[in-house]
C-alpha cells in the first residue's frame, strides 16, 4: 500500500478546498514549510512550486536552506509545519520511496549507481524485465534494448552494456536521468549537476534538460553558477537564511539583483580588480614531466606574482599533473625546478618543505580531516613544514596563528574548536586555504578551488587569490569555469589528452578559442 497519503478535497461548491484552486500545470507546491534542527531554524515559512515542462532554478548561499527544502520534497526530511501538494492534492511523504511513487526523483551530486553493473542494469535496477514461471530469469536483451531507447530519447548513443565504472561522470549522470525516466519520473531535481563537468559536457547536459522540458517533465535546478540559470531556467527562486526572498521569471531579473538577494547586501565586483603587480622570476618550472597514461612531456613556468590558468576537459590530465607536482602522484620522467633549482618531490611533505601548497577540489577526501577541529586542520601542515628542522610551535602561538587566519579569511565558525565537517562548503574551502597560508608557501596549486561553493564565498576566495599574487606568490589555477580563468589568470595553458596544446594571453582567451584547443583543435 502506498504510504504517500493523498488527502482528496471534498466536493463542495460553496467552500472549495484551496488545494483545488491552482494552475493545472503545477506539479509540486510547498506551502509555508518550516523546519528546525535542534533549535536551529533551517527553513521558516517557505513557499515554492514547480510546473510541468518548466526549469525552476533554486539558488542561495550555502546554509540558505536549499538542500533541506529539497529533502522535504523528496521524503528524506519531514516539515515541522507547512504542507506539500502534488498536482493539487495534499500529500504526506514518509520516505523517499513515497516521492518516487509520485514521480519525484533526485539526480544527486554524489551519484548512486553501482559501478560493477552495466549502464542498462543500473537503469532498471529493481525492475529488470524478467520471464515469470517456475524458474524466473532476467530478459537481458530486452533490458539493454529498452535502456538504449531511453538513452537515445535523451540524445545519446551510450552503449548500455558498458560497466558504469568505465563511464565518465557526465555519462553516469545520463544513466541517472535515464533511470528516473524508466521509473516514469515527472519531476527531476538536479543538485549542482555541472560541478564535475567540463564546458562541453555542461552544454550536452543542457540539451538533455531541454528534451526533458519538451516532454513536459518539471525540473528543479540547484546551482551556485548564476550564469547557467540564464541559459536554461524559466523561473528562479532565491532563499536566504532559511527564508524565501524572491520568485520571478528569469527574464525579469539581472545577475546583480540575484546576487544581492542571495547575500543580503551589495557585493563588490565578483572578480576583484587586478592591483599593481610585478611579475618576477620563475618560481615554479616543470620540464618535460611525464606519467604515461596521465600526462606527457609537460613543460611550463609560473613566475612570482603571476596567475597561470590551466584549462581542459574532464580527463585531460590537469588534476593528475598538479598532484604529481605536489608529490601526491608518481611521475616517471622530467624535472621540477623551484626558484631555478632542481628539486626532488616524491611526497606531499617534500612539496610543503619546498614551499608548495595544494588547494584541492575534493575537500572531503583529500583536503580536510572532517572529524577534526578547525584549529587542528589549520595547524597540521605547519608541523610538517618545520618538523624536519627540529622546531615546534607552542600551544599559545598555534592558537594565535589559527585565530588570526580565521579572522583574515572570515571563516564562519562558532570557534576554532568546532568540527570542520559542520561548516558550509565555502567555509571548509577557506579552512584549506588558511592551513596553507599558515605554512607561508611561495607557490600555490589551486585545483578547482571554488567548486560547489556559493557566490559570496567565491568572491572572497577570488580576492585572496589576487592578493596572494599581488604579494609575489606564483599561482597555478585549474578551473572548469572559463570565466574564472579569463578574469583571474594572466595567461592560460590548455591541456588535451595529457598534453599542453596551447597557451593564450588574457586577450586571446575567448570561450571559442579555449574550447577549440581543449577539444583537440590545436593538437
Amino acid at each position: 500500500m502506498i504510504r504517500a497519503h493523498i488527502t482528496h478535497a471534498q466536493a463542495s461548491s460553496s467552500n472549495p478546498r484551496p488545494e483545488r484552486i491552482m494552475a493545472e500545470n503545477v506539479l509540486l507546491r510547498l506551502e509555508g514549510i518550516t523546519k528546525t534542527f535542534g533549535g536551529i531554524v533551517a527553513l521558516e515559512g517557505v513557499d515554492f512550486e514547480v510546473r510541468a515542462g518548466e526549469v525552476h532554478a533554486l539558488i542561495g548561499e550555502n546554509g540558505a536552506g536549499k538542500s533541506t527544502l529539497m529533502k522535504i520534497a523528496t521524503g528524506v526530511h519531514h516539515a515541522d509545519r507547512g504542507r506539500l501538494l502534488w498536482k493539487g492534492q495534499v500529500v504526506r511523504l514518509h520516505t523517499p520511496r513515497d516521492a518516487h511513487r509520485l514521480g519525484i526523483r533526485m539526480v544527486p551530486q554524489e551519484l548512486t549507481l553501482v559501478p560493477q553493473l552495466s549502464a542498462g542494469e543500473n537503469i532498471f535496477l529493481g525492475c529488470l524485465p524478467h520471464r515469470r514461471g517456475l524458474f524466473s530469469w532476467v530478459r537481458w536483451k530486452e533490458a539493454h534494448e529498452r535502456a538504449r531507447a531511453l538513452l537515445r530519447e535523451l540524445g545519446h548513443d551510450l552503449d548500455p552494456t558498458r560497466p558504469v565504472s568505465e563511464l565518465s561522470v557526465a555519462e553516469q549522470q545520463l544513466v541517472e536521468i535515464a533511470r528516473a525516466l524508466a521509473f516514469e519520473a515527472e519531476l527531476l531535481i538536479f543538485d549542482e549537476p555541472t560541478s564535475p563537468l567540463s564546458e562541453h559536457e555542461t552544454e550536452r547536459l543542457f540539451q538533455v534538460i531541454a528534451r526533458l522540458k519538451a516532454r513536459g517533465i518539471g525540473v528543479i535546478y540547484i546551482t551556485h553558477r548564476i550564469r547557467e540559470i540564464y541559459r536554461i531556467a524559466d523561473r528562479v527562486t532565491v532563499l536566504r537564511d532559511g527564508r524565501h526572498v524572491l520568485t520571478r521569471p528569469i527574464v525579469e531579473t539581472t545577475p546583480e539583483e540575484l546576487v544581492r538577494a542571495m547575500v543580503g547586501r551589495e557585493l563588490r565586483e565578483h572578480f576583484p580588480a587586478r592591483g599593481p603587480r610585478v611579475i618576477g622570476e620563475p618560481l615554479l618550472r616543470v620540464e618535460r614531466l611525464s606519467a604515461p597514461g596521465r600526462f606527457y612531456d609537460v613543460t611550463f613556468s609560473v613566475h612570482g606574482g603571476e596567475i597561470v590558468g590551466l584549462a581542459g576537459l574532464v580527463g585531460a590530465g590537469r588534476t593528475e599533473l598538479v598532484e604529481a607536482i605536489f608529490g601526491a602522484r608518481e611521475y616517471t620522467s622530467g624535472t621540477i625546478r623551484i626558484a631555478g633549482r632542481p628539486v626532488v618531490i616524491r611526497t606531499p611533505a617534500d612539496a610543503v618543505r619546498h614551499g608548495l601548497a595544494l588547494v584541492t577540489d575534493d575537500r572531503k577526501t583529500k583536503g580536510l580531516i572532517l572529524t577534526a577541529s578547525v584549529h587542528t586542520n589549520i595547524i597540521l601542515p605547519v608541523h610538517t613544514r618545520i618538523a624536519h628542522l627540529g622546531l615546534f610551535l607552542n600551544a599559545r602561538a598555534e592558537r594565535q596563528l589559527t585565530e588570526r587566519l580565521i579572522r583574515e579569511l572570515r571563516v564562519k565558525t562558532p570557534s576554532a574548536d568546532h568540527p570542520v565537517m559542520l561548516l558550509s562548503g565555502g567555509n571548509q574551502q577557506k579552512v584549506i586555504l588558511a592551513r596553507w597560508l599558515a605554512t607561508t608557501p611561495r607557490i600555490f596549486l589551486l585545483d578547482e578551488p571554488t567548486r560547489g561553493i556559493d557566490v559570496g564565498a567565491k568572491a572572497e576566495i577570488y580576492e585572496w587569490i589576487r592578493r596572494l599574487a599581488d604579494q609575489g606568490a606564483a599561482i597555478l589555477l585549474v578551473s572548469s569555469e572559463l570565466e574564472e580563468l579569463q578574469r583571474l589568470a594572466d595567461r592560460i595553458l590548455v591541456m588535451h589528452r595529457g598534453r599542453i596544446v596551447g597557451e593564450l594571453s588574457r586577450e586571446e582567451a575567448t570561450d571559442d578559442r579555449i574550447l577549440y584547443l581543449a577539444t583537440g583543435g590545436g593538437a
